[in-house]
Formats: structure tokens, C-alpha cells, sequence
């Protein structure tokens, strides 16, 4: 059993927790708000005071925050995590950034005599607690390795894709197309609609056919009943696909739908829908084509 430390545990953070906690491992974690990490501590995770005093308790330290902005606040500085790295400490960031700034990061953990890994998901928060996320791992191979046995304790199928940055390039290639399924799924639901099917029978036909990917048939029913709680918002999403975007002009690859399907998520967000789940695109195409949710 490993001694491991977690920084950020928001909706997908706490849960993998949860499952190393179940086991068996020894977990130290940090959220900014710690009214969101009681669960988990009276489950017996400890409690650290910073991401530095969390990564000094822990041999290996998990991080997966929202953005660049939040993955430097947790870094950087004197209550950074990697004020507290030293030789012999690994680093697996889960969060989904451009590859250059997770190599940045490497690169300082390295200079400590540490080692940093980018391990992104595919997945949520249904398929974490039913054991089936995916794992995409970037980074040395022996670093990889060594800590795979922990990612399998989060996700059956761990992947190693190459050097550090390259799962957090396949995590974003990968993204983009939940938005653009999501797209058409909503445009696939609005045509039966309009035709005279109930709303309801056509998600049903959709998400039960050729066309249902694991995404469309848990997000799918969202069209009908929106989650209290967003699994992955229209922020984060779109965070996504403006890295997905600036990727694509870097290495000359158009992304047709994937900027047609961010320009609804900007939709999204001027009809004040930012902190729904990604899904509430349905809403947007609904009101142009004379739909009422």
C-alpha cells in the first residue's frame, strides 16, 4: 500500500480518492475548501494544511485542478507543491492542461530530483465508480512503471502514450469530441422532435443505437432531466476545445466541427448556462430552432 498525497478534490478528485482510500492506501489531501473534503477525512484520509505540507507527507502526490491558472496556484510558490519535492518524490498531475505547461512543470520536479508524470482521464464520474476510467499516461517510462499498480487502482485501463505531454495531447484530441457528439446528438433529438416524436422516445432510440457512444448514453438523457450538479461544465468544457483549437493551428490540423461546436458553447455561456454541465448545449439549438426545453 503506497502513502500518497491529493491535491484538488473536487466531483472526479474525491471520488478517486474514495476508491484509493477503499484500497487500502494511506491518502493526505488539500482542497481550497474543506467543507468539500469532509466526506472523504471522516473516511480516514488525512488532512494537509497546504499542497506543500501535503506532497512533504506523501512518497506520491496526485493533483487535478481546473486549469493552468489553478494547477500554478498549486505549484508555485511557498505553499506549492513543489516547495516541498525532493529526491525520490513522484508527481501525477491529472489535469488537463496545454502540453507545454505540463512539461514545465516536469521539468522543475526534475531539477528537484523528483519525477512528474501527466495522467489524464477519459470518463465520469459514473464510469470512476463503476471501474471503468480510462488512464492516459505521459512521461518516463520507468517513472510509469513504477506507478502504474496506483493508476490501476483508480482505472482498469491505464495507457502509456510516450513522452511527458503526449497523454495530455491525446486527452485533448479525445475531448473534442464530446462536444461535437453532443451536437449531434442534440441536433438528432431536435429533428425526430419536430417530426412529432416525444422527446423522450427519441432519446431512448438514440441513445440505444449505432450511434451511442458510452459519452451519449449516460450524458444523453441530460437533454431531458439536467443534473443538479454538472459533471463537466460549459467552462470546462470549452477550456477544452480552445486547447483542442490552438493545438490545431499549431500542427496545421483543421477543426471544423470542433469550432462549430465551440461557438455553441459560447452560446451557452451568454445565455448564462457557464456552470451547467456541457450537455445544456441542447437548450441553445432548442431556442433557435423554436423548441422549448
Amino acid at each position: 500500500m503506497a502513502n500518497l498525497g491529493f491535491v484538488g478534490l473536487g466531483v472526479m478528485g474525491g471520488e478517486m480518492v474514495s476508491r484509493l482510500l477503499s484500497k487500502g492506501h494511506t491518502v493526505t489531501g488539500y482542497n481550497r475548501t474543506r467543507a468539500k473534503a469532509q466526506r472523504l477525512i471522516d473516511r480516514g484520509m488525512k488532512w494537509g494544511d497546504s499542497p506543500r505540507a501535503v506532497c512533504a507527507a506523501a512518497d506520491v502526490t496526485f493533483s487535478m485542478v481546473t486549469n493552468e491558472k489553478a494547477l500554478a496556484a498549486i505549484m508555485e510558490g511557498p505553499d506549492g507543491i513543489l516547495s516541498s519535492v525532493a529526491p525520490g518524490k513522484f508527481l501525477i498531475d491529472m489535469s488537463t492542461v496545454s502540453p507545454h505547461y505540463s512539461r514545465s512543470v516536469a521539468a522543475k520536479a526534475r531539477e528537484k530530483g523528483a519525477d512528474m508524470i501527466d495522467a489524464p482521464v477519459s470518463g465520469s464520474v459514473i464510469t470512476l465508480q463503476e471501474g471503468k476510467l480510462s488512464v492516459m499516461v505521459g512521461g518516463r517510462r520507468e517513472t510509469f512503471d513504477r506507478l502504474k499498480p496506483i493508476l490501476d487502482d483508480i482505472g482498469p485501463k491505464v495507457t502509456y502514450v510516450g513522452d511527458n505531454g503526449l497523454a495530455l495531447a491525446m486527452k485533448i484530441a479525445t475531448n473534442l469530441s464530446l462536444a461535437v457528439q453532443m451536437m449531434a446528438f442534440c441536433e438528432g433529438v431536435l429533428l425526430a422532435e419536430k417530426s412529432g416524436i416525444a422527446r423522450a422516445v427519441a432519446v431512448d432510440v438514440l441513445t440505444n443505437s449505432a450511434i451511442a457512444s458510452p459519452m451519449i448514453k449516460y450524458r444523453g438523457p441530460f437533454v431531458l432531466t439536467m443534473p443538479a450538479e454538472a459533471w463537466f461544465d460549459v467552462n470546462m468544457m470549452q477550456k477544452d476545445m480552445m486547447l483542442a483549437l490552438d493545438m490545431g493551428r499549431a500542427l496545421d490540423v483543421p477543426l471544423p466541427t470542433t469550432a462549430v461546436s465551440n461557438e455553441f458553447l459560447t452560446a451557452a455561456r451568454g445565455m448564462g448556462f457557464a456552470k451547467q454541465d456541457f450537455a445544456v448545449v441542447f437548450e441553445v439549438l432548442a431556442r433557435m430552432s423554436g423548441v422549448a426545453k
